[in-house]
């Protein structure tokens, strides 16, 4: 495991992963809970739709915990090794190039999964 910065690469430590974790975690929880719900009101299938906001949910919450990378600090240019809310800027350039660059990918793998999950509610 990671322990420092790496540009592009890892951008939170431990705190922040577990915080991402049980956003991923609440996120599951959500989409079974709203799925549920849906199915017990016997729901228009249109609004199967919906389950995709807490599909990408927790989509972003897994994403960032497994890669060790949160996407809201690659496109604001920080990092946090320490206690919740102790934000560091990344000081070159090229470093907040790269982490928005990863940025991008976890927020746009994030959306792919709401959109198939989704999609795929809608099809069932």
């Amino acid at each position: 495991m990671v322990d420092q910065y790496v540009p592009g690469t890892c951008n939170i430590g431990p705190a922040e992963i577990a915080m991402r974790r049980r956003v991923g975690h609440a996120g599951l929880v959500a989409t079974v809970v709203l799925a549920a719900v849906l199915l017990l009101l016997d729901a228009a299938p249109a609004w199967r739709l919906t389950l995709g906001l807490p599909a990408a949910l927790a989509a972003a919450g897994y994403l960032q915990a497994w890669l060790r990378f949160c996407a809201n600090f690659g496109f604001r240019g920080v990092y946090n090794f320490g206690a919740l809310g102790h934000e560091e800027r990344v000081a070159v350039e090229e470093a907040r190039a790269q982490d928005r660059r990863r940025a991008l990918a976890v927020a746009a793998g994030s959306v792919l999964v709401g959109l198939a999950t989704a999609l795929l509610a809608l099809l069932l």
